[in-house]
């Protein structure tokens, strides 16, 4: 079996690869952009994935990370774009255009922010977890709304897309080339996260807490480094979704979206290493195809969803391969 998922992986990330070439290759410039947005919202998964996955832990305020980093990305290229200074008090600057230090900065923010979200709501479990992250998350949804220097409700417009060493980010191969490289490597981090020590200590977490501090672990530490890392990469699939659509709004810390990327890993496959991937690309494939035909294409997402909670608990993956992922 466990081959079996091998030989699906390498085929997902092949196929996601060929995809764009192909549409080069026709002159479908909106396909690859298509897929560019498959594979940032998969980057997006994979991070909510290690505590979803690994540890058990539900979050419903993921959001808050995936909006900070959208918005680093939007508030530093507004100020480089506009020639304004942006002023903390304590810290100016002019902004950039450079993507990796805006990835940096957004990783930054958001991997902070985890820490401290984390430190609170890793103290409560089960539904408590679930409505404490929620609650963040609409703290911060409002506050991006009422944050009329940047645009509040309407949003942040970014004019020109932000720059990388020797690449035209404006050519939209070149920019999926940039987000796809990323997967993979959040994806190597992530599949040697599973075998370290660390992520056999998490993955033990879920099974039994108990257990794990009678090792002489810490369980609270484990899971607050696991809310780190997982927000951290949250952030970074922000910032380039906001670098995507040139633009960044408070839609981006809905709860909404929290729930879409639960969607996603539950369809792929609980746990599973390219699950998320999988996912990621039916939802887009399925919003594009369906959503051109009717406005009410989540009927058909739905049903897709409760065919798998009943019958594949292990998503498509399980359903690939026979095997079950992890039950949260």
């Amino acid at each position: 079996m466990r081959i079996a998922e091998h030989w699906i992986n390498g085929a997902v990330l092949i196929g996601i690869a060929a995809l764009p070439l192909w549409a080069l290759f026709i002159d479908e410039p909106f396909t690859i952009t298509l897929v560019t947005r498959a594979v940032i919202l998969a980057l997006a998964a994979v991070g909510l994935n290690i505590v979803l996955g690994f540890g058990g832990l539900v979050s419903f305020g993921h959001a808050v990370f995936f909006g900070l980093g959208g918005y680093a990305m939007g508030i530093l290229a507004y100020h480089a774009q506009t020639y304004t200074v942006l002023d903390l008090g304590f810290f100016t600057t002019e902004g950039t255009k450079s993507m990796p230090i805006i990835w940096l900065v957004a990783m930054g923010i958001s991997a902070i922010a985890a820490f401290f979200i984390g430190l609170l709501c890793l103290r409560t479990s089960g539904v408590y977890f679930i409505m404490i992250t929620l609650a963040f998350g609409q703290m911060f949804y409002y506050f991006a709304i009422s944050w009329a220097q940047y645009g509040g409700e309407d949003g942040l417009s970014i004019y020109v897309r932000n720059g990388f060493p020797g690449l035209n980010t404006l050519v939209p191969i070149q920019f999926f080339g940039i987000c796809f490289a990323l997967l993979c490597l959040v994806l190597i981090l992530k599949a040697r996260l599973q075998r370290a020590p660390f992520g056999l200590a998490l993955n033990a977490l879920r099974q039994s807490e108990a257990r794990v501090a009678t090792m002489g672990l810490n369980p609270m530490r484990i899971k607050l480094l696991a809310f780190v890392l997982s927000g951290a990469i949250t952030g970074l699939a922000g910032a380039l979704f906001a670098d995507l659509n040139r633009f960044v709004s408070p839609a981006m810390f809905s709860w909404q979206f929290s729930g879409e990327l639960i969607v996603l890993i539950i369809i792929g496959g609980v746990g599973r290493l390219m699950g998320p991937v999988i996912g990621a690309c039916v939802f887009v494939a399925l919003e594009h195809f369906l959503g051109g035909l009717t406005d009410f294409w989540h009927v058909y997402l739905g049903l897709i969803l409760l065919g798998i909670v009943l019958f594949g608990r292990g998503g498509l993956l399980g359903l690939l391969t026979g095997k079950e992922g992890a039950h949260v």
